[in-house]
């Protein structure tokens, strides 16, 4: 009687994980979708998957996981020192806004906990359907471009570009279509006997490489980069693929090098990167640079990390990086008295050198995450953490979600590629 009951019980189980594991699927794909389409549906799909996660009768175990994984508990410290600096934080409203926006990186990491998985099939079909939709995306950004090709080529003289998505925020976009290469590469490796599949994603590889210099956003060609630098240096230690390891180092060089003198866009912001290269070399202030002010801002949250040991609080970086503009560039434009333009200073303004040490240790720590396919899970996580380097994708909506859910969902694709 107890060996029935236990199996019935077993039963029940494995039909309920399956039932929450389909609608959860359902979810990604809309949470996916709602990212380069409606602001509102990405909320609500969200909000749906961060609640459904914990519809189940086992919450200690999916508590219990989430403590016992570093991954997970790492990336919820993104909100919680923010949240523990609101002690000394002076303006509250300004504390509370920053707290709301980061608080995607405590609810997903607890979500992903949670006893659902996928398929191999499955997790391939998402990535497909992530792929597609960066395709289309790519697609829409050339119809806006084509309409006016020479205005736009213009604007790339004053460090703008074309219309994307997101909001028109092109680094975050420019990250995705570098994410959407390593995936595509991913799967055409494991789907090489698939011919029209195959043939597909190289076509998709090759434009997506083009669309990067032709938008010429740093972040998605820095990462970009960091993929070709990554797979060249693993080949050179793999004895049989000296081939393929030159054949990726003379596209390092070769890519950009065509890129200028093919593509105005990327000849343009080339450009402007000289004018203002001696302004960043020095930290010289340019009114309306952007690497100038870049390494200006991110000089200011140095001085305020050293000045301040537990930081000024994320409820007044904003407050102690001016005060730094204030004493050290007073003809400084409002305009251009922003943020320090790094992740990193801006743990290390808003909680000191603790915060800023701890930043480090997050970054660091997937790559001593246990998954299968070391090579991408390691690139990926490179990506990430250097896009941190001269961007503050971690202080806007869109910035949260997509480090938290491509990273996770990652972490949860690659470790079910033998199922």
């Amino acid at each position: 009687m107890n060996r029935m009951l236990y199996v019935y019980k077993s039963m029940l189980n494995k039909l309920q994980n399956e039932w929450r594991s389909s609608i959860i699927f359902i979810l990604f794909i809309l949470m996916i979708t709602g990212l380069f389409a409606s602001r509102a549906l990405l909320s609500a799909s969200m909000i749906t998957f961060v609640a459904f996660s914990f519809f189940h009768n086992t919450i200690n175990d999916q508590l219990r996981k989430f403590i016992h994984t570093p991954l997970l508990w790492s990336m919820s410290l993104l909100v919680v020192l923010p949240l523990l600096s609101g002690f000394w934080s002076e303006d509250k409203e300004q504390w509370v806004n920053i707290i709301r926006i980061k608080f995607p990186l405590l609810l997903l990491p607890l979500a992903f906990a949670a006893p659902f998985s996928f398929s191999k099939k499955q997790w391939e079909g998402l990535g497909l359907f992530f792929i597609g939709l960066v395709m289309i995306a790519t697609a829409w950004c050339m119809f806006h471009y084509t309409v006016d090709i020479r205005t736009v080529n213009e604007i790339y003289l004053q460090a703008k570009t074309m219309t994307t998505p997101l909001d028109n925020d092109h680094v975050r976009f420019s990250w995705l279509v570098a994410v959407a290469i390593l995936i595509a590469g991913g799967v055409f490796i494991e789907e090489k006997k698939r011919r029209l599949l195959s043939a597909v994603l190289a076509v998709s590889i090759a434009w997506l490489i083009v669309f990067l210099h032709l938008l010429a956003a740093r972040t998605g060609l820095f990462s970009f980069y960091i993929i070709v630098i990554g797979l060249a240096t693993g080949f050179v230690f793999s004895k049989k693929k000296w081939t393929s390891s030159l054949t990726l180092l003379i596209a390092l060089v070769a890519l950009p090098v065509t890129a200028y003198f093919v593509l105005p866009s990327f000849h343009n912001r080339v450009h402007y990167i000289r004018y203002e290269y001696d302004y960043f070399k020095k930290a010289d202030y340019l009114p309306g640079s952007t690497d100038a002010v870049r390494i200006i801002s991110i000089k200011s949250g140095w001085q305020v990390m050293n000045q301040r040991p537990l930081g000024a609080g994320f409820g007044d970086i904003r407050k102690a990086t001016r005060e730094q503009y204030a004493k050290n560039y007073p003809q400084m434009k409002e305009s251009d008295k922003i943020l320090p333009s790094s992740e990193w200073m801006i743990y290390g303004a808003g909680t000191g050198w603790p915060g800023f040490i701890a930043f480090t240790i997050i970054m660091l720590l997937p790559f001593f995450v246990q998954t299968h396919k070391k090579i991408t899970w390691w690139l990926l996580n490179s990506m990430a953490a250097f896009s941190f380097l001269f961007d503050i994708g971690l202080e806007v909506q869109f910035g949260v979600f997509i480090y938290a859910f491509i990273i996770l969902s990652c972490w949860k694709w690659l470790n079910a590629e033998k199922m």
